[in-house]
This record gives structure tokens, sequence and C-alpha cells, in this order.
């Protein structure tokens, strides 16, 4: 499954929107490290298809719905997951939705459901987890948790037609700092993840069409990303080896937030 060797054996990683795209194949890659994977989202039969596929490969996973826009069940979700699992190790923070269209026209319904799931989810995710996190730590000051904030380029680069993507994206980059700087004494690490285009389930047909590869051919090497190109950086993150990298916002893009990427 991980196409870099990390041992991640004995670690509880909890991994929001796991149910297509980047969060499942995190998930497919964190479990083939040995992570014990809490998979979440809103389609549970897609939570149950995933953990077959995990465990058919020899790997550990547990299923849990979850909606991140509901602090209640963000509570309820992570209670359960350590009562499942014990203490968690690594949260990754990665629902998220895209909500294309111009400024014109967005409604106030769709500004709340995109930061709702984007940045007071996964902010919201993270205290939760972050406060479980602290008083673990307190009894074993040698222990580090981890936060790792799925962003994108379009936190930094502006994509045309995404505006709410792209604040949403900025404000996950800030959080990811200001977290990092007030939970670092309590042996919390936070970092983010900054991907550019990467080919999924939702996008490929786009990319295969005559604008896709036109839009492809503008970037720095002309290609596009894989998911399993993140997964060098996720496990690094999520193993021992990042003792010290907290703060971090890291572009994983191959150089296209270099140039204009609309």
């Amino acid at each position: 499954m991980a196409s870099v060797k990390v041992d991640l054996t004995g670690k509880n990683i909890l991994i929001t929107g796991t149910t297509s795209g980047l969060g499942r194949h995190f998930a497919l890659t964190l479990a083939g490290a040995g992570a014990r994977v809490a998979v979440t989202g809103r389609r549970e039969e897609r939570l149950q298809e995933l953990c077959s596929e995990i465990s058919a490969a020899g790997g550990k996973s547990t299923p849990f719905a979850l909606d991140v826009r509901n602090p209640e069940n963000i509570r309820q979700v992570v209670a359960e997951c350590e009562a499942a699992l014990g203490s968690l190790d690594v949260l990754i923070n990665n629902a998220g939705i895209n909500g294309a269209g111009r400024a014109f026209d967005i409604t106030p319904e769709d500004y709340d459901e995109l930061f709702d799931t984007n940045l007071r989810g996964a902010f919201f995710m993270a205290v939760e987890v972050a406060k479980r996190m602290s008083e673990r730590n307190k009894s074993d000051p040698e222990k580090t948790g981890r936060i790792i904030n799925i962003a994108s380029a379009a936190a930094h680069v502006l994509l045309p037609g995404l505006s709410l993507y792209n604040m949403s994206k900025a404000g996950m980059t800030m959080m990811t700092k200001a977290l990092a700087r007030e939970w670092g004494r309590q042996g919390i690490n936070v970092n983010a993840i900054c991907p550019g285009y990467i080919e999924t389930e939702l996008n490929s047909a786009w990319f295969h069409s005559d604008k896709g590869k036109a839009q492809v051919s503008g970037f720095l090497r002309r290609r596009l990303n894989q998911a399993d190109d993140l997964d060098g950086m996720l496990l690094l993150l999520c193993s021992d080896s990042a003792r010290i990298i907290t703060g971090a916002v890291l572009d994983v893009d191959d150089g296209q937030s270099l140039l204009a990427l609309g």
C-alpha cells in the first residue's frame, strides 16, 4: 500500500473525510504502514467498503460515521474512537469540499456549508483531539501528539472561481501556525500539507478532457500529481522522525504553486 517505508505499528490515527479521494488513499497508506486507522465520513457504506479493503490487505481499521459540521458529533466520535482504539497519536484533518462558484452567486448557505466543513470542522476536530493528547502527555512527557491539516496550494495561490475555497484553505494554514504555537509546550505538533492538483475520482474526467489537458500543460512540469506523491510527506509527519517539525506549511505540489494555477 505505502510506496515509502515507514513503520507506524502501534500508532492510532484518526482521519476525517475518508469516503473518497485523498482521505481514502491516506487510510490505505497509513494502515499499510502498520497504524490502526479510524476512518470517518458521512457515507457509512463507503466506510465499510474501505475497512474491508484494508482488512483484506492485512491492515487494521475501524469505521465511525462523522459529520465534522456538528461539534457534538465530533466529541462523540473522538470519545468512541479512543474507547475502541486507545489514545490517539495522530489526527489528519482531511474533510473538505471545493465550493466552486463566482462570488456574486454564493449564498449565505453556500458560505456556511463550506466554512463549516473546511475550517470550522477542522478547528473543532483539532481542539477535541488536542485536549485528550494534552492530558495524556502530562503523564507521559515523551509522547508527542500529531495534527496534520490537509490544506492546499490554494492557501496562497489564487484559483479563479474558487474564492471560498481559497479563503478556507488560507485560514487553515494560519490556524496551523496558531495552534502549533499554542500547543507546542503541551507536546502537540501541528503541521499542514498543501497539495497541488491531484487526480481523483471527482476530477479525472476534467483532466482527461481537452481543456483539462491544456490546463495541465501550463503546470511547471506539465504533469498531474497522483495521490501517492503525498505518501512521503504524510508518513514523515506521522512518524517519530518528525519530532521537531511543527508549525510548518509544506507545499507538496511538484512546483505547481510557483506558477498561476487557474
